[in-house]
Formats: structure tokens, C-alpha cells, sequence
């Protein structure tokens, strides 16, 4: 069931109404019924995968705080469960088609299997709840049904936020009174998510799929455009989820965490990843880079550890070689940020004028959109291909001829181009604005007028302008 979808919208009028007309000590219940509902309205038989996971978890957590002498070996288990899961339904196909490549054959013949929707999200939450009970810095949930909401509330349960246990638990089972404030604040935060998808990203991977699905047909203009695109596009997708999910939540008077901050104004690639899928990050930083010794180590254990997270980070986003090689250039891209740091010795309080800044945060989104290349294309060797051949066709484009035709070959009408450029230009001034505040927060401490024009502005932009007609799946769905 997707988010962008009229059997959502009608999916979630009714959680919602039903929520607050049944009991406090049921609305769990049936926000546990609708969650499962919400999964398996896409492939019912796969909830058997949650339900295993989130058992075994439950397990492994009960015991831990239990049997404390034998904390270590249970949470291996629990490690050893979860992460053999996704081996074998997102990493076991990488690894038997590369085999077939440098060998011919496998053992495993042409195997396939289903990627399961967010297997990648739900596991990474129950996982860093269990390391939390490990740690002892959460107690365990003594039921697993509350557990298993805790693990599948719909909202976020196929492409995050990555939610700690501290901040999403307590909130499910607290008794919420009926707010209209809830309800409008709810639809606020997500009509503008629906902005972000339908009006700029499915509209934008117009564009960005005809040229990154046949590279070798489109020359400099194209890979430019496209890229940048590609840049706003999966930025207007994700956030565009997260945003949509906040808004359900709250509509439940449950707060999400926010998981972008404006990750384009970034001075730097270090800024970028504060900044950028916030709870995955976080994720890594507690669970990974920080247990390896984060920065409290010398300063070439230190690069490693950079490296390795990244590279780790890569491989979570999807089975291919793209996503390993995007990791591997984020973690260069940190390495020499920290040999700059070192070099460079800043103040911490460092800010810069007005020109070094846009310099900064040009040059960094320029670095991000290069490591896009590899985590859009459907291959290394279109990657390859389209960094090799990016200025091909170059002195064509400076011609009002050859600019028109490369123009024209991007698959959209000047109609949508326009659209798609007012509204990047409308994206740009919100995120330049919410920098260090969420705009909806910035809009309830503005007047009626000013606030209700901004929302009535990005309602009518969705039922105007926005892309209906694709049913286009969200890009995380598929990690």
C-alpha cells in the first residue's frame, strides 16, 4: 500500500477515526491489526518474516536482561538471526551473480528470491533495540505484542525513521486525548511531503530514467541535468516519505523523528551526513563506527573506521556493487575531509563569510552528486560510463541548437519542465529557510495569513501539478 495512493488515504482515514473512538487500552490492538494490515496488503505472506524477527528479538532481549552473565552470547544470536536474514534475502543474490560472472556458474544455479519491502528498516530497529537492552541503557518490553508494534507501526515500518526505542515506545502505549491541533498539524506536514514526491520526484525521475536507463544515447547536457536531478529527486522521495510518515504519526499524537535537515546547504560532507537520513546515520555512529572506536582511537584507526562504516553504509542501501562503490566514495570523501581538518585547524566556532560558504557548500554538493552517479545507475558500467563520458558532446551544447535537442531528448514536455524548475526553485527557499528550524515550526509563529497561504500553496501545487499517474513506489522501499 503505497503512501502516494487514494487506498492510503482512505487506509488511514479509518486508523485514525477508530483510534481515538476505541479505548485507550485497545488502540494498540488495532494499531498492531492496522500495521500488519498496512504489510500485507503488499505481499501478506512476507509479514511471516516481521513476525519471526521481532519474535526472536523479543526472546533475545527477555533473556538478556535475565540471564545478564550470558548477555554476550544471546545478543550474538540475536546478531547471527537477524543479519543472517538479510544475507539471505538481500545479499545472498549479489554474491551468487557475481560468482557467475567471474566463473560462469554457481552452486546456486540462476538463483532469485523477493526482496522483502524495508527488511532493511525493520531489522536495523530491532537490532539497535536489542543492542540497547544489552547495554542496559533500555529495560525490555515484557510483551511481545506491544514489542512487535513497537517494530511494525506503519508509519515508518518500510522506509523509517530508524526509531530508537527511548522515543517511539513510550509513545505508542501513552493515552492520547483527541486534538484537532493533532489532525491539522498532521495534514500540514504531510501535504508538504506530498509536494516533495509527487510534484518534484516522480515528475523529476522523468527526466533522470530516460537518461540513466540508456546512458549511452544522451551526451553532456543530458548527464548534467539528469544528475542534478537525481540529486533533488531521491532527496524529494525520501524526505517526502519521512515527511508523510511524521504526519501520520502525529495525527495519532505520536512524533516522529525529523530525518533530513536541509542536507544541500551542507558546508561540508561531514555536515552533509548530520543532515542526511539523520536515524541511519545515528544508527551507524552508535552501532558501528563508535563500538570501533570512533575517534578515540590513533588517526589511522580512526580513517578505518570512517571507511568502514561507509562502506558498510553502501552495502545496506541494496545488493549491487553501485551501492558498495557509493559507500566507498563517501568514506574517501571523509577520510580526506579529516586530513583537511587536520591540516586546516579551524576554531570550532569557524563560520566563514559569505563567499567561502557558497564555495563550500557548492563543492560539497558538487561531491555528492558525483557518488550519486553510482548509487542511480543500473550498473558499474553505466556509472563508469557516464563519468568518462560525462563532457561528450560539450561544444554541441554551447550551440542554441544542440542545447535544444538535448533538451528535447530528456522524455519531458517544456510544460513539465517548467513546473519541475518553480517548484525546485519553491524547495530551495523552504529548505534555505528551515536550515536550522523545521518550517512548520517556523509557520505556527508566523500570522494566519502567511501560514495558511503556504499550505493552501503546496495543496493546490499536489492537485494541480503532481504526478498521479505513474503509482510510483518510493526509492527505499526497495532497501
Amino acid at each position: 500500500m503505497l503512501f502516494n495512493s487514494l487506498n492510503f488515504i482512505i487506509f488511514l482515514i479509518i486508523v485514525v477515526s477508530f483510534y481515538y473512538i476505541l479505548p485507550h487500552k485497545l488502540r494498540w490492538v488495532f494499531l498492531l491489526f492496522a500495521s500488519c494490515y498496512f504489510y500485507m496488503a503488499w505481499k501478506a505472506e512476507l509479514i511471516v518474516l516481521i513476525l519471526f524477527s521481532t519474535f526472536i528479538n523479543y526472546l533475545c532481549a527477555v533473556f538478556m536482561d535475565k540471564y545478564r552473565h550470558r548477555a554476550k552470547l544471546i545478543l550474538t544470536i540475536s546478531l547471527i538471526v537477524n543479519f543472517g536474514m538479510l544475507f539471505v534475502f538481500k545479499y545472498l543474490l549479489l554474491i551468487n551473480q557475481t560468482v557467475i560472472y567471474f566463473f560462469g556458474q554457481s552452486a546456486l544455479g540462476n538463483f532469485n528470491i523477493i526482496l522483502p519491502m524495508g527488511i532493511s528498516f525493520y531489522t536495523f530497529q530491532a537490532v539497535g533495540y536489542t543492542i540497547d537492552v544489552y547495554r542496559n541503557t533500555v529495560k525490555p518490553q515484557p510483551n511481545y505484542f506491544k514489542f512487535t508494534l513497537f517494530i511494525t507501526f506503519f508509519p515508518q515500518l518500510v522506509a523509517g525513521p530508524i526509531e530508537r526505542t527511548e522515543n517511539l515506545m513510550p509513545q505508542l502505549f501513552k493515552k492520547a486525548d483527541f486534538k484537532l491541533s493533532n489532525i491539522l498539524d498532521g495534514i500540514k506536514i504531510m501535504s508538504y511531503g506530498f509536494f516533495m514526491k509527487l510534484v518534484i520526484a516522480d515528475r523529476a525521475s522523468i527526466i533522470v530514467n530516460t537518461v540513466y536507463n540508456s546512458p549511452k544515447y544522451h551526451g553532456f547536457l543530458a548527464y548534467l541535468i539528469a544528475t542534478l536531478l537525481f540529486a533533488v529527486q531521491i532527496y524529494c522521495d525520501f524526505c517526502g516519505y519521512s515527511e508523510i510518515a511524521m504526519g501520520c504519526a502525529k495525527m495519532l499524537d505520536i512524533d516522529l523523528m525529523r530525518n533530513f535537515r536541509s542536507p544541500y546547504f551542507s558546508k561540508s560532507v561531514k555536515e552533509f551526513w548530520r543532515r542526511w537520513h539523520i536515524s541511519l546515520s545515528g544508527w551507524f555512529k552508535d552501532y558501528v563506527y563508535i563500538p570501533l572506536g570512533g575517534n578515540r582511537v590513533s588517526v589511522s584507526k580512526e580513517r578505518f573506521n570512517l571507511m568502514a562504516t561507509f562502506l558498510l553504509s553502501g552495502l545496506w542501501h541494496g545488493a549491487n556493487w553501485t551501492f558498495l562503490i557509493f559507500g566507498f566514495i563517501n568514506g574517501l570523501y571523509q577520510v580526506f575531509g579529516s586530513v583537511k581538518d587536520n591540516l586546516l585547524k579551524r576554531p570550532k566556532n569557524y563560520k566563514g563569510n559569505f563567499f567561502i560558504n557558497i564555495f563550500r557548500i557548492a563543492s560539497t554538493f558538487a561531491l555528492i552528486c558525483v557518488s550519486w552517479i553510482f548509487f542511480r545507475a543500473n550498473t558499474v558500467e553505466d556509472a563508469v560510463y557516464i563519468i568518462t563520458h560525462f563532457f561528450w558532446g560539450f561544444r554541441e551544447c554551447l550551440t542554441p541548437q544542440g542545447a535544444y535537442n538535448a533538451i528535447n531528448a530528456l522524455g519531458a514536455n517544456l510544460v513539465e519542465i517548467i513546473v519541475l524548475v518553480f517548484a525546485i526553485i519553491f524547495l530551495f527557499i523552504v529548505d534555505f529557510l528551515q536550515k536550522d528550524d523545521y518550517i512548520h515550526h517556523i509557520l505556527n509563529r508566523k500570522s494566519f495569513i502567511l501560514r495558511y497561504a503556504f499550505y493552501y500553496f503546496v495543496i493546490i501545487a499536489v492537485l494541480l501539478t503532481g504526478v498521479f499517474t505513474s503509482g510510483s513506489e518510493f526509492i527505499y522501499f526497495q532497501f
